[in-house]
Order: C-alpha cells, then sequence, then structure tokens
C-alpha cells in the first residue's frame, strides 16, 4: 500500500513511518522544504499547495503536521500558529486529495481531545459536543477544514489524539527526567484526569483507522481507562522507584506556563468508544504497561 503522511518527523509521524514501512508499504513523506529522497513531496500549508504528484497512487493518506501545543508559551502570535499550522495545513491537504482523479480511499487527519474542553469528573466520548476554549475552538475549525475531502466521497477520520506516553517526546518525554531526578509530583490537586495512551498504541490505533472501512468522523484515541494525575504520579514513581512527593502548586504553572497551565491542570476523562466498538485490542491498557512500554 502506498501511504502519504505528513508530519512524519515528529513524535507520532516517525514512529508510524517506521511502522508501516516495517511491514513493506510505500510511504511518501511530506516536507516544507526542497524534497532531499526519493520518498519525499514538497509542500507548503500556508500557501496552499500540495505537490500531486505525492498523492497519486496513494491508498491512505495520514496529516499528523501541526505546531507543537507545548512547545512554546501562549502568545497571541503562537497562538495563531497553533490554529493556522492546523487549519490551513488541512484544508490544503484535503482540497489536493479530493481534486486527485484516483484519490485515496481515507484521509486519517489529526485532531486531539482538546476538542472537548474540561470535562471535570464526567467521562464523555465521540458523541460529546465541544468545549469551550481556545483549544476546543482550534479543534473545530481544525476537523471543519478537511470537509473537502469528505465531500469528494474520502473516508474521512478525524483522529482526536490523548497524552502519548512517550520516552522522547510529548508530555511524557518531560516528565520521565524530572521523575527519575526524584522530584516529580502531582500537578495542582492531582484529581484532573489525564487521558492517555502508549505510543505503540497510537500506532496501531492509527493503522487499524486505515485498515477498518466503517470507521469515520471523530475517534478517540486514547486508552479504554483515563486516571487522574495522582494516578499518573504514582504509577511514575513506581515503575522508576523513585518518591514521587514533590507537588507542583497550581499557581507555580500558571507563572511558569501562563495560558496553557489552564489545559494542564483541566480536567479531560475520554473513552475511545469507536476504537472499542471496532475491535481495536490495546497492548497498554494501564497507565503503568504504557510507561513500561515507553521506557
Amino acid at each position: 500500500m502506498r501511504i502519504a503522511v505528513t508530519g512524519s518527523t515528529g513524535l507520532i509521524g516517525k514512529a508510524l513511518v517506521q511502522s508501516l514501512r516495517a511491514d513493506g508499504h510505500e510511504v511518501v513523506r511530506f516536507v516544507r522544504r526542497a524534497p532531499a529522497a526519493a520518498d519525499e513531496a514538497r509542500w507548503d500549508p500556508a500557501r496552499g499547495d500540495v505537490d500531486p504528484a505525492g498523492l497519486a497512487g496513494c491508498s491512505a493518506v495520514v496529516h499528523l503536521a501541526g505546531a507543537g501545543v507545548g512547545e512554546h508559551r501562549w502568545t497571541d502570535a503562537y497562538k495563531r500558529e497553533i490554529r493556522d499550522s492546523r487549519v490551513l495545513g488541512t484544508a490544503a491537504i484535503a482540497r489536493a486529495a479530493a481534486a486527485l482523479d484516483g484519490p485515496p480511499a481515507v484521509l486519517v487527519s489529526g485532531s486531539a481531545i482538546g476538542y472537548y474542553g474540561d470535562t471535570g469528573d464526567c467521562a464523555v466520548d465521540e458523541d460529546a459536543p465541544a468545549g469551550r476554549g481556545f483549544l476546543p475552538s482550534v479543534c473545530v475549525e481544525w476537523e471543519a477544514a478537511a470537509e473537502p475531502a469528505a465531500a469528494a466521497g474520502i473516508r474521512t477520520v478525524h483522529a482526536r489524539t490523548g497524552l502519548v506516553v512517550a520516552r522522547d517526546g510529548g508530555a511524557w518525554g518531560r516528565l520521565f527526567p524530572i521523575f527519575r531526578a526524584g522530584v516529580g509530583g502531582r500537578l495542582g490537586n492531582g484529581r484532573q484526569y489525564w487521558s492517555y495512551l502508549s505510543l505503540r498504541d497510537e500506532v496501531a490505533a492509527l493503522r487499524h483507522i486505515i485498515d477498518t472501512p466503517a470507521l469515520s468522523g471523530p475517534v478517540n484515541l486514547t486508552a479504554p481507562e483515563p486516571v487522574t494525575n495522582r494516578q499518573v504520579t504514582e504509577a511514575m514513581g513506581r515503575v522508576l522507584r523513585r518518591p514521587a512527593v514533590l507537588p507542583v502548586p497550581a499557581v507555580a504553572l500558571r507563572v511558569a506556563l501562563g495560558e496553557f497551565a489552564e489545559d494542564v491542570l483541566g480536567s479531560q476523562r475520554v473513552r475511545p468508544a469507536r476504537l472499542l466498538e471496532s475491535g481495536f485490542v490495546f497492548r497498554d491498557p494501564s497507565i503503568e504497561q504504557a510507561i513500561r512500554a515507553a521506557l
């Protein structure tokens, strides 16, 4: 199978490309510079330009590109970058795929559980409405930008990903060194829910979506049972055999992270109803299993 991937240098994209190639699939990686290898194709998401030759003959497109939410303090300029990198890029890929004489069978377009906003103690699945705030509004626009592909008859899936447990990137890439140093602890009151999944379950879920024609629309990519930040802290301490007793006060997070702190302190209790209904089996369903898999 020939599969196009954007965001192939990111945490999830890199792992997905390796997994696909290990099983003999041909992968075309879209890059924002002049292609330097035979497996690369050019695109410019800001201008809406996508090399159609890179999409030609592809059975699937997996669109994962976007500026990191936690990479910088949320200035007005960086919030525009977060939004534009997702909405403009998705619109460009969707239009280019829809314009092909032989379009792909499926577009798996990245999204996030940020769609739901702060759900508190309430468990939600894909039928829940969008929340309020910056990230929910971005996710709504992000998913709407894929409409040209859906209108052209391409099966379009919005992969609403949770917190990916990985050693070398994302939120856990920052947590592991802190806990190894013995200075990890709960964030705020620790009662907020974190909806997570291991990196290998994330990759397996994306591939399951590609191979499962019944899946379309929003699909949550999270482990079956979310856990609280306090439970995450306890699991990290057990696995790494380090004390996890130094809480980070909410006020300190707000000083350090600015507006993004509200999302760190917020609670998202998200369940992967459609993934489970489609028969997907998690390799790392518990938080301790996910942490051990990352290590």
